[in-house]
Formats: structure tokens, sequence, C-alpha cells
């Protein structure tokens, strides 16, 4: 392990104390062609990784790339050991870098309410038109199609199919209902 400057120190020090382990901004004081300096020799080191970063969430930046993108710097396993953190504390650092994916979990239809109703025709073995529903609903017809598409499809995670029917039009059933 090579010795580290203490503009290097400094860099993994402050990664190490912000949350996620990100490297940028970098130390006051430290811009331009000594930063550039400090950053690639902490890189081939591998100190530092540059990851994607995007502006709109507002991470500091090492590099813009364009179309609202750049990179960033983050400290890595090995520059986090190199200051002397346990491997306990780095795996802290890393966790929260990488939380485990948490899977949405569907919103529970309110019962008594006018989409209580809609689900409610929808399972119905006939299943229901947008004409049916609008007027028990009392909704026009976009509201109708916009809460099939939007509450149902999307925010709940139902199935709703259509289907073509001679004497009824398109009829609306959620499957497997």
């Amino acid at each position: 392990m090579s010795d580290l400057t203490d503009t290097q120190i400094r860099i993994l020090e402050l990664a190490a104390a912000r949350n996620d382990a990100i490297a940028m901004p970098l130390p006051k004081g430290l811009h331009g062609a000594a930063a550039k300096k400090a950053v690639t020799r902490m890189t081939e080191l591998g100190f530092l990784e540059e990851v994607d970063a995007n502006i709109t969430r507002g991470v500091a930046l090492w590099r813009e790339t364009g179309d609202s993108h750049g990179t960033t710097l983050i400290a890595t396993e090995a520059g986090l050991a190199a200051i002397g953190l346990s491997s306990a504390e780095i795996r802290t650092r890393l966790d929260r870098r990488n939380p485990e994916p948490v899977e949405p979990t569907p919103s529970a239809p309110r019962a008594g309410t006018k989409q209580a109703r809609l689900i409610e025709m929808l399972s119905a073995p006939g299943g229901a038109t947008i004409a049916e529903i609008s007027d028990e609903t009392g909704w026009q017809a976009h509201s109708v199609r916009g809460a099939i598409s939007g509450t149902l499809r999307k925010k709940l995670g139902l199935t709703v199919e259509a289907t073509a029917e001679p004497e009824r039009g398109r009829v609306y059933r959620i499957a497997g209902a």
C-alpha cells in the first residue's frame, strides 16, 4: 500500500463522513489541475471510483457527460480501508450506498368509495362498460378510463382486460376475478 498524501487523506476522510461515501464535493481549495492530479492518482490506486450521477437529483459532479447526466466520485472499499476504517464501518457505508431493493407494495383499495365500486363492477363475471361505470359513479368517460389505467393498473397493480362484445361494446374486466 502506498503512502497517502495529506490531500488524498482529506478527500477520503470527507467521503467517509458523507452518506454513501461520495467524495464530491472535493475539499475546499482543491480544484483545477491539482484536483485532477489527486483524483487521477487515487483512481489508479483504486481508492476512488467514477460512477454515473444524475444532475437533476442534486448530486455533486466530477464531470458532466451531457443530457442532465455526469459522473461523481465515490470512495471504494480500499480507499476507506486506507484511512483506517474498520471492515464493519466500511460495510455500513457500502450497504447505505447499495441498499437492498424494496418491492413496492400495491396500495389497498379503500372500502365504500367510487374506486371500490369500480373494482366491484369490473370483478363481476359480466364486467362493465365505460357507459355503465359512468352511470354508476357519475364520472365522465375520460375519468373512467383514467381510473382504470392510472389507479387500477398502475397504483393497485390489477390486470384489467378489455374485450369487444357485439351487443355491449368494449367490456372491461379484472383478470382472474
